[in-house]
């Protein structure tokens, strides 16, 4: 069995979804714990959409106690990390973090990231990485890709092992959030740029202009800056 230092880790052959699992796993034990499947058959993204789990692909959930108010930034940490996992195994590798969650790899997708609410303080981080394979679906906003596919060589263990490393120094330096923030504007895309942003019932085109230490969207629209909380983002071309 793999060993995280201040997790527990759980491996198992074929869940439904892990971040179902990982609900089990809230108050548990004192220890923050990492439910990890080999194949999920129920796979989820955000707004309930499909995510595709192929063998060899990694797919888990981090589940912990987590002050609900901080939970802008923990998103900016999960997409930041992920990033930093990608450039530690290719440092020229042109990574885009989209608002709010997704991580994309020569503008496609590569890992998708999930937070849910579960009971008392927990939060779950659901997370899935495209490590060798990369499943298309009619669900998908943009092309999804894999790490092999753009010559990044490494096992879902690997990716796991050094993730969780780059998570727990990020989650230690959470109350510097400005300079986590940076960090995500570094490779923030469309940043500056025009965007739409879709919504429930509503969409709203104007400026990319960054985003608050909540990690809602700043969108620039007739020298006002209006905040957003939630949403997709499709890239508008001039």
């Amino acid at each position: 069995m793999a060993e995280f230092k201040n997790w527990d880790y759980h491996f198992y052959d074929v869940l439904g979804s892990t971040n179902d699992e990982a609900q089990k796993y809230c108050s548990v034990s004192s220890q923050r714990n990492i439910i990890r499947a080999k194949i999920q058959t129920s796979g989820r993204g955000r707004r309930g959409r499909q995510w595709i789990s192929e063998s060899g692909n990694l797919f888990f959930s981090l589940v912990f106690e987590f002050e609900i108010k901080n939970i802008g930034a923990l998103v900016l940490i999960s997409a930041l990390s992920l990033a930093q996992t990608i450039e530690k195994f290719n440092s020229k590798a042109d990574i885009k973090l989209k608002w709010p969650n997704d991580v994309l790899l020569n503008n496609k997708k590569v890992s998708g990231i999930l937070l849910e609410k579960a009971k008392e303080n927990y939060i779950i981080v659901g997370i899935g990485v495209n490590i060798v394979s990369a499943p298309q679906n009619n669900e998908l906003i943009y092309q999804a890709t894999s790490l092999k596919q753009n010559a990044i060589n490494c096992t879902a263990d690997d990716f796991l092992h050094n993730f969780i490393t780059q998570f727990d120094k990020n989650l230690e330096q959470i109350e510097r959030k400005t300079q986590l923030k940076d960090e995500w504007l570094k490779r923030a895309a469309g940043i500056n740029k025009k965007i739409t942003v879709k919504q429930e019932t509503a969409e709203e085109t104007g400026i990319f202009y960054g985003i608050d230490e909540n990690m809602c969207l700043l969108l620039k629209k007739d020298d006002k800056i209006k905040k957003i909380l939630v949403g997709d983002v499709f890239f508008t071309e001039e």
